[in-house]
């Protein structure tokens, strides 16, 4: 499972022209899955988000995590995260999870998330989905369970 956190001061997703999800101040999560991916892993991952401690405290320092800043979460899933261009320069993605496989994944991802932290917002699995965003800092961290719990 990978994650891209970027912390943000806003974002927003639209699908055919309607806005489907926006927050405030937290963070923009952009989810993707592959084989042997297990619902501990999931879990596993959206604890390591919610512990983050990547907002400055009162001495500037990365200190505080999303529930110390009140922040939000918008939550998107995003198969390419698994493309390589190892070969050439055309993405495979055949470390991608189907999208069969993924849509559970990422629902029960979000699952974990919601029993935390209730205020989520979310894309919509598998649509063509446009993302806004106005990056804080810019802060952006990559979360690999391979590199995190395997």
């Amino acid at each position: 499972m990978r994650i891209l956190v970027q912390e943000v001061k806003e974002a927003s997703v639209t699908v055919d022209d309607k806005k489907i999800g926006a927050i405030g101040r937290g963070f923009l999560l952009f989810v993707g899955f592959t084989e042997g991916d297990n619902p501990d892993v999931i879990r596993k991952m959206a604890e390591k988000v919610l512990k983050l401690r990547i907002f400055e405290d009162e001495n500037g320092k990365t200190n505080k995590s999303l529930e110390d800043v009140g922040g939000e979460i918008l939550s998107i899933s995003q198969f390419t995260l698994y493309g390589d261009v190892k070969e050439g320069n055309r993405p495979s993605f055949v470390k991608a999870l189907s999208f069969e496989k993924s849509e559970p994944m990422y629902q029960l991802f979000n699952n974990f998330l919601k029993e935390s932290h209730p205020n989520l917002q979310t894309g919509k699995f598998g649509a063509d989905m446009k993302v806004a965003l106005v990056n804080d800092g810019p802060f952006t961290l990559w979360l690999d369970s391979e590199r995190l719990f395997k």
